[in-house]
């Protein structure tokens, strides 16, 4: 029952973080130092991707990269944000299914070495008891050895007085 609510409201998460993705996006470039720093991290982002782009088809990777103009940049940043933060929030949710998951197998594992435990003591109680019983077959074929065939039929020694009193 908790794994189909557990997966739908990873899904209601995943998808309520994807107008708060936009909402970042479209509020990203309104604070004037906000800005500033997401323009420099565009700019470098523009920069990596390029050169990598560059090395990937062999071009020269010395040339000079053109900057991106100011609202490219502001842009380019801005959905850069939005995807980290749902990449982020499903990430997240990624890695509580996998901790979840872990946990209950934990909780399996745990209760199938319990069982293992419970059968191994079962066992040895076991063991314990066919030991004794062989101890007492022992014994017993000891005393029936010592009195011979017929003392160990004849339960009824202790009473001779009422043997005698039935015979006469």
């Amino acid at each position: 029952m908790i794994l189909p609510v557990f997966k739908l409201g990873t899904l209601a998460l995943k998808t309520l973080c994807k107008p708060i993705g936009k909402r970042i996006k479209k509020q990203a470039g309104l604070n004037p130092k906000f800005r500033h720093s997401i323009i420099n991290i565009a700019q470098a982002n523009h920069r990596f991707t390029t050169t990598v782009q560059r090395r990937i088809y062999g071009h020269a990777t010395d040339v000079a990269i053109r900057p991106l103009n100011e609202e490219k940049a502001v842009q380019a940043a801005a959905d850069l944000l939005g995807e980290l933060f749902v990449f982020s929030v499903a990430g997240a949710a990624v890695i509580f299914e996998v901790q979840s998951r872990s946990r209950a197998e934990a909780r399996k594992e745990e209760l199938r070495r319990k069982e293992l435990e419970a059968m191994k003591q079962r066992d040895e109680d076991l063991a314990r008891e066919v030991e004794l019983l062989k101890h007492r077959i022992a014994t017993l074929e000891q005393v029936a050895k010592d009195q011979g065939i017929g003392g160990f039929f004849n339960f009824k020694r202790g009473n001779t007085t009422e043997d005698k009193a039935v015979t006469a």
